[in-house]
């Protein structure tokens, strides 16, 4: 039985990942979610940092997520939201949205807003995209190798590699899961 995971907004600003985390999903291998307030807060970001990027075609990559992912976007977990305590209180919506999903991970850059003793409390846990993706290999090494390999053959200008893939996710702070994957 596939387990429920938690997307962070920092986790799904970096491409490659992105794309990676959600072709991941579609192997059935885990039951991707996000929020609407998640999505806002990654393509606010993607548009403060890379203003030329077009508006048209971040919405457009907004809406293919939520058309990629059945049933990812999590809604009703907002009366959770002052009833939870984390050091940074602008991530309270994740882990609300984690309860009401009933996640088991969280999957963040961000493992210092998520401490371990409160997600607890929860059954819930905060990973690393590095160590949840490794962790994904290792159960089920085929759907991880597919999600790679359906990234690199997305690339068309240029066409992209399995390799080109690795180097990109290792340049985004997963090199266990770049080098994994090389084996």
């Amino acid at each position: 039985m596939t387990f429920v995971v938690i997307y962070d907004a920092n986790v799904l600003y970096p491409s490659t990942l992105r794309d990676v985390l959600i072709r991941l999903a579609q192997t059935g291998l885990v039951q991707a979610k996000w929020t609407e307030t998640i999505l806002d807060e990654t393509f606010r970001s993607l548009h403060a940092k890379r203003p030329d990027l077009d508006e048209t075609r971040l919405q457009r990559t907004r809406n293919l997520m939520n058309l990629a992912v059945r049933d990812a976007v999590v809604t009703g977990y907002e009366p959770l939201i002052g009833s939870l305590h984390l050091p940074d209180l602008d991530d309270r919506h994740v882990l609300a949205a984690a309860i009401r999903a009933r996640a088991q991970i969280i999957v963040t850059f961000n493992l210092s807003d998520f401490p371990t003793e409160v997600l607890a409390d929860w059954d819930v846990e905060a990973k690393h995209p590095d160590d949840f993706l490794v962790d994904q290999f290792h159960l089920d090494a085929i759907s991880v190798h597919k999600a790679i390999q359906a990234v690199a053959d997305s690339w068309q200008k240029p066409p992209g590699t399995v390799n080109d893939v690795l180097d990109r996710l290792d340049r985004a702070g997963l090199p266990q899961t770049a080098a994994v994957l090389r084996r």
